[in-house]
């Protein structure tokens, strides 16, 4: 039985959702807030974490910020009716795994849900790559150059290691969005450039690394 970590401001819809996801087998914790979804992790270890993310007393952003802090693993989704791609991205990158707008269907959440716990489950034993002169941790979403090290998110990670482990083979832009996007047509190009862009940003202290855009295609990594 998955354990999901709910928390959503809107009673109505806490109960709907709640009740929902139990009917489909789901163990469910509700918060109301932040802060009391944060009381509840320190006793329930949940396999998901679905947080609202305009919510009073600390905003899903927040929240995620401070889970990220004590737990780097656990899948978080954000529900949210933000459509800017600068406040989907901010959400990625505070540590956030998969994102659906407000409305939904409950069918999409289950369908998120199951898909991003199973993400977690397929990591590969292989923790530390030695990307050039980087170190990239990925279960710690750690990347090292000599006595400094970046924080990055799961994506982040998740991308820069597919990208490595078919260095010097172009990497199709459709691979890339089906994969760490699912069938969400709202993470298209143009936030596929803004992760590459950030990612290269990451590597920049090793001029050997290359993130080539095939345009049309995808992407290649290569190293000198």
């Amino acid at each position: 039985m998955l354990k999901i970590l709910y928390v959503e401001d809107e009673l109505s819809l806490a109960m709907i959702v709640g009740e929902s996801l139990e009917e489909h087998g789901f163990e469910v914790k509700h918060a109301v807030n932040g802060q009391d979804a944060l009381q509840i992790l320190k006793k329930f270890s949940p396999h998901v974490m679905v947080l609202d993310v305009m919510m009073p007393l600390m905003d899903g952003f927040t929240l995620a910020t401070e889970i990220r802090k004590i737990d780097t693993k656990t899948p978080i989704i954000f529900l949210t009716a933000m459509t800017q791609t600068a406040d989907l991205v901010k959400g990625f990158h505070l540590g956030g795994n998969d994102y659906i707008r407000k409305p939904f269907k409950i069918e999409e959440l289950i369908v998120r849900i199951e898909s991003a716990h199973r993400a977690t489950r397929q990591y590969h034993d292989q923790q530390h790559y030695e990307i050039g002169n980087y170190r990239l941790d990925t279960q710690k979403f750690l990347l090292s150059f000599e006595d400094e090290t970046e924080k990055l998110s799961f994506r982040e990670a998740e991308l820069l290691r597919r990208l490595f482990e078919r260095k010097d083979q172009v990497v199709p832009r459709e691979e890339i969005i089906r994969t760490y996007w699912g069938d969400d047509t709202y993470f298209t190009g143009r936030s596929l450039d803004v992760f590459i862009s950030r990612i290269r940003k990451y590597l920049s202290k090793d001029e050997r690394i290359k993130i080539t855009n095939i345009r049309g295609v995808g992407y290649r990594l290569t190293i000198d």
